[in-house]
């Protein structure tokens, strides 16, 4: 709790308006299922506690499930289901969901019908090739111009977040983004030819 009001804190300096609320890692040597309960339950505590905070900032928290098969095997909160399920439970509207379609398509895939049925819930998104976790535009098995097409026609208005480990130098990493915009007929800044 007070690691959430300095980060209150932090964001109201520089006015970021949403805060990731992590979930907590399953305890060294206990049985995921064992504690599955409790863990569901104090998570559910402390969110209430965050929202109830966070409403006073007007800011927005973010639940993010973490891939559990490669990224961390002991954290809680693993996919989009268990994400919503929370956030039901929870009821606070000032909690969303953090899409991280990485680790969404390594624990559930079906990337297109996941975005379509969480639609609702998200408040944020964020991307990066799988497997390598690179650039979008680098081998993997992730369309990205489909997706972000996807989530236009969906309505996505939030920025979506570069959450990967660039192959080489950050600026060189993020030239996929000038040539997508280049392919959809854009200048660099995602202005239209046409408007210029």
């Amino acid at each position: 709790r007070q690691a959430l009001e300095a980060a209150v804190h932090y964001a109201r300096a520089v006015g970021c308006p949403r805060i990731h609320v992590m979930a907590g890692r399953v305890p060294l040597g206990t049985d995921r299922a064992a504690v599955a309960g409790e863990m569901e339950t104090t998570f559910i505590e402390n969110l209430r506690y965050a929202a109830d905070l966070l409403s006073q900032e007007d800011m927005i928290g973010l639940l993010e499930p973490i891939n559990n098969r490669v990224t961390d095997p002991r954290y809680y909160l693993n996919t989009p289901h268990q994400a919503a399920a929370i956030l039901e439970k929870v009821g606070r509207p000032n909690l969303k969901l953090q899409l991280d379609l990485f680790h969404c398509q390594i624990m559930d895939g079906n990337l297109s019908r996941n975005l379509e049925t969480y639609f609702p819930l998200i408040g944020h998104i964020q991307i990066a090739q799988v497997p390598g976790r690179h650039e979008p535009n680098s081998p993997g098995e992730l369309n990205f111009p489909y997706i972000f097409e996807l989530l236009e026609s969906l309505g996505y208005t939030g920025y979506v977040g570069c959450e990967y480990a660039p192959k080489g130098d950050t600026v060189e990493g993020l030239g996929w983004l000038r040539s997508y915009w280049e392919s959809r007929g854009l200048q660099h800044g995602g202005t239209s030819k046409a408007a210029k």
